[in-house]
């Protein structure tokens, strides 16, 4: 997603699920608030492809990612149909589904890499009280 700082963070958002975003390569520092009670979802990294594409992409993907200097564990999605991409799209990559947050400031870091693409992310959380 193109959103250098956080302002877009709220931008096509589920009722279910609070989506941060990768980058397209290279590093982000951004600020986002999001409501309390919200599970959370990121991708360290991440492709939609083909299946011989993914299985490449996979083979050498990886990452990490902190919430609060503790690290989480990320789940390796190796090739998920995805809808309205043509007959054969898969997405891949390496997620964390979090559960919701307590209100307050939280500070989220994940970098992941395949091949010779790589990104990072850092985030300031800001959980809103109910």
């Amino acid at each position: 997603m193109d959103d250098p700082d956080g302002r877009l963070c709220v931008r096509g958002q589920a009722s279910d699920v609070w989506f941060l975003a990768g980058t397209h390569g290279g590093p982000a520092r951004r600020q986002c608030t999001l409501p309390a009670g919200t599970p959370i979802a990121f991708p360290l990294v991440n492709l939609t492809a083909s299946k011989g594409d993914c299985d490449t992409f996979m083979g050498s993907a990886g990452g990490s990612a902190t919430l609060d200097g503790k690290a989480l564990d990320p789940e390796r999605l190796d090739g998920t149909p995805v809808k309205g991409r043509g007959p054969g799209a898969l997405a891949c990559g390496l997620w964390v589904r979090m559960d919701p947050l307590p209100p307050g400031t939280h500070t989220l870091s994940f970098k992941g890499s395949s091949g010779s693409f790589s990104t990072s992310v850092d985030y300031r959380l800001e959980v809103a009280d109910r």
